[in-house]
This record gives structure tokens, sequence and C-alpha cells, in this order.
């Protein structure tokens, strides 16, 4: 008789994490919600030794090194932690892809307050229609400059972060200010 091992507790949160970040992916604008809250869920469920990572939170570091992915820069990361910055300068440096490659574009996470303040329409797959959401902490600078990026396919996927809240914005999504 063959033994099946049992998964740890960092398994499941980290298998929880990453239901919830394709999910959200999936269904734009819609939110779903994180076994814990903030960047290490994401961390425990994105990255691992085969991954580099940009991160603007020197808080996070220590939590993304125990993963075994790499710190780099913004230019080589797969995945950029840009905390509650979102400074659409920091966009521009982000990993596109190339249209031979375009699952070469990075994986941006971002802080946001999600059900108030900017409005905003999405369009896209996964959108039935158009759907109008509401988030604060992004300026109006930082979707144009992600509009002027995103050349579907080459672009990158974005996540915002509110607590144990998560919404995903894949680079497919055609975001307008309201």
């Amino acid at each position: 008789m063959q033994a099946t091992p049992s998964r740890s507790e960092e398994e499941v949160l980290g298998n929880e994490a990453f239901d919830a970040l394709l999910w959200s992916l999936s269904r734009p604008g819609q939110v779903r919600t994180l076994p814990t809250a903030g960047e290490t869920a994401l961390i425990s469920a994105l990255l691992d030794r085969e991954c580099a990572a940009s991160c603007d939170d020197p808080l996070l570091i220590p939590a993304i090194m125990q993963t075994g992915a790499a710190v780099a820069d913004i230019a080589m990361a797969d995945h950029v932690f840009l905390g509650q910055s979102a400074n659409p300068a920091r966009l521009k440096g982000v990993r596109l892809g190339s249209d031979l490659y375009p699952d070469d574009g990075a994986t941006v996470i971002v802080r946001g307050q999600i059900g108030s303040g900017r409005g905003l329409t999405l369009k896209g797959p996964g959108v039935d229609g158009a759907l109008d959401i509401q988030l604060n902490g992004i300026s109006a600078e930082f979707w144009q400059t992600r509009k002027t990026l995103i050349r579907y396919p080459m672009g990158f996927d974005l996540f915002v972060l509110d607590g144990s809240k998560v919404m995903g914005l894949p680079r497919s999504t055609n975001v307008e200010v309201l």
C-alpha cells in the first residue's frame, strides 16, 4: 500500500491563494478573497526558485527570498510588487513579453482600495459587455500608462490587492477611466 503525503498548512494556503488569483484573472473586475491578507499570500502562491521578483517594499524581501526566487531589477522580474506606490513611471520598466513570447510579460501587484474612489469601466474577455468598478489609490496616469504599454498579446497582468481581497485585470482587459 502506498502512503499519500498530506499537505502542510502553508501548501493549503498557497493553493487557495493561487486558485483565487486564477479565478480573479478569468473574471476581470470581480473580487476574490485570499486565505490571508497582504502580499505574502501572493508571494507563496506565485513565486518559486525559477522566478525573479522586483519589490518596492523592503519588508517583503525576506518572504520573497524564502521562496527561493531571485530579487531582481524591474526589467528582469517575472513578478513586480509595487505596493502602494503604483507609480506610473515604474510601469515603463515592466517586462511586456514579445509577439512570439507574450508569456514573458510580467505580473504586477499593486495595493488599492476596491469599491471606493475613481470609477473605471472594464471591457474585454471575461467581462459581460462592460463592468463599472471603483478603485481608490491608483491614479488616472497609471491607467493611461498601462493602456499605452499594452499591445495585446504583449503586456502585463495586474492584481489589485486590498487586504485579503484581490481583483485581477489581465492584459486583455481594456480599462477606461470615468
